[in-house]
């Protein structure tokens, strides 16, 4: 695969010709329409086998192939250049695909209301393939140790048909917010424990599910340990029935963090106890929040690189969002918030409003301001085709079990093609 980024006066026309495909390869890979202008700084997707490299001032042969995982002799090779000379500032380099390593992926999916809607059903459908689980969110525990289950609809076929693992999503929500004070129920009496575990494991039985993931949050900082003395009396009784255990966890940077989503998530202990963990690295920029990125590269490095001091990345999956925020300025805390959007409605917001789409190298992220019909000021940050590819390089840097996103339902074709195009996806 070939990342382009639309320059001015660039048409779809001329970037097929410079890559000897067609117009409709493009537009059928980015799920755009050949009747809509481009946007200057729009991130196409080109599907290629291998990709091209323009070579840049200060570049060598072993620069550029470090760049990319391969040698400098294959690369001076597939060009025909002599390894010794210099290479010409904007000479065009062919990149032969590196091997592709394992990986597993999993997507949440969150169905509101009373059915769940054909968009979504497709979503999921489309997005399966890709997928090592699929995690309907979510089964919420009840004060009695029962359980209120998800709309369901056809997920356990879509995921039967794909090869993909259901995960039962576990979870503390009541009145749709985390609860502390639900959690330390369930974490303090023993009999409400056995029942709720007796209740997972009968529905994980008759529903097909495979892993059981926790989803536990804004407990109270007195009951970590009671959390970790949960998860090991769940993690026997779910290995003793052949199924996985899996944990969700608060992005944290040290074991010494505090606050309610962070001290009860004990990383050392969740990478002893659960066979994988979801680390939630998105939401630095969020609804409520002032306008910047949703998960920039530098803050999630640090949470990983942190995480990975506590367990081995075999056991990591790296969190990662399918959305981005429109934020209307200024920015008020408590004021309107930011309307979550997905990467393909975000193109659309930026043709309509003839914005120019930048991109923050520091963060790995791309975003465009505008003007909205009653005169008010707009900030978007969203993801494309190059903030999710440095993902992709960070999960292989760290050599991480994978990447887990929250949520399906929101459209973002180009990541499947590039989680393709740098993974095989294991399916369990």
């Amino acid at each position: 695969m070939q990342i382009h980024v639309v320059q001015s006066g660039q048409s779809l026309y001329g970037i097929a010709q410079a890559y000897g495909v067609s117009v409709e390869t493009i537009t059928s890979a980015n799920e755009i329409s050949p009747a809509h202008t481009l946007v200057i700084g729009q991130a196409l997707v080109i599907p290629i086998t291998g990709h091209y490299y323009w070579v840049q001032p200060g570049d060598s042969l072993s620069s550029i192939a470090r760049k990319f995982g391969i040698s400098a002799q294959t690369l001076a090779s597939v060009n025909h250049l002599h390894a010794n000379r210099p290479l010409q500032v904007g000479l065009r380099l062919y990149i032969p695909s590196a091997p592709r390593r394992k990986a597993e992926a999993n997507a949440y999916i969150e169905p509101r209301g009373t059915e769940v809607t054909a968009a979504l059903h497709q979503s999921a459908e489309e997005a399966a393939p890709h997928l090592t689980y699929l995690a309907p969110f979510s089964f919420r525990i009840q004060r009695d140790g029962t359980l209120q289950a998800p709309l369901l609809n056809e997920f356990s076929t879509i995921a039967g048909n794909n090869g993909v693992t259901l995960m039962m999503v576990v979870t503390n929500l009541e009145n749709d917010q985390f609860s502390g004070e639900l959690g330390h129920l369930i974490l303090s009496d023993e009999a409400l424990q056995n029942k709720l575990l007796d209740n997972i494991i009968q529905t994980a039985q008759s529903l097909n599910f495979r892993d059981i993931h926790f989803d536990i949050e804004h407990l109270r900082p007195t009951d970590k340990e009671a959390y970790n003395r949960f998860l090991r009396k769940a993690a026997a009784r779910i290995h003793g029935e052949g199924y996985l255990m899996s944990t969700a966890l608060a992005p944290k940077t040290s074991s010494a963090q505090t606050g309610a989503w962070y001290t009860a998530h004990d990383y050392k202990a969740h990478g002893q106890i659960a066979d994988f963990v979801v680390i939630m690295t998105y939401e630095w920029g969020y609804s409520g929040g002032p306008p910047m990125p949703v998960s920039p590269i530098g803050p999630v490095r640090k949470v990983l690189e942190y995480a990975l001091s506590e367990m081995p990345g075999s056991k990591i999956m790296m969190g990662q969002n399918l959305y981005g925020y429109d934020w209307t300025l200024p920015y008020v805390k408590g004021g309107p918030f930011a309307k979550a959007l997905s990467p393909q409605a975000a193109i659309t917001l930026a043709r309509e409003r003839n914005a120019q789409i930048l991109y923050d190298y520091t963060a790995q992220a791309p975003h465009f301001s505008y003007w909205d019909d009653v005169g008010k000021e707009h900030a978007v940050w969203f993801e494309d085709a190059r903030s999710i590819q440095a993902k992709f390089s960070l999960l292989k840097e760290l050599g991480l079990r994978g990447i887990s996103y929250w949520k399906l339902g929101l459209s973002f074709p180009q990541n499947w093609l590039l989680l393709e195009d740098n993974f095989n996806i294991v399916k369990r």
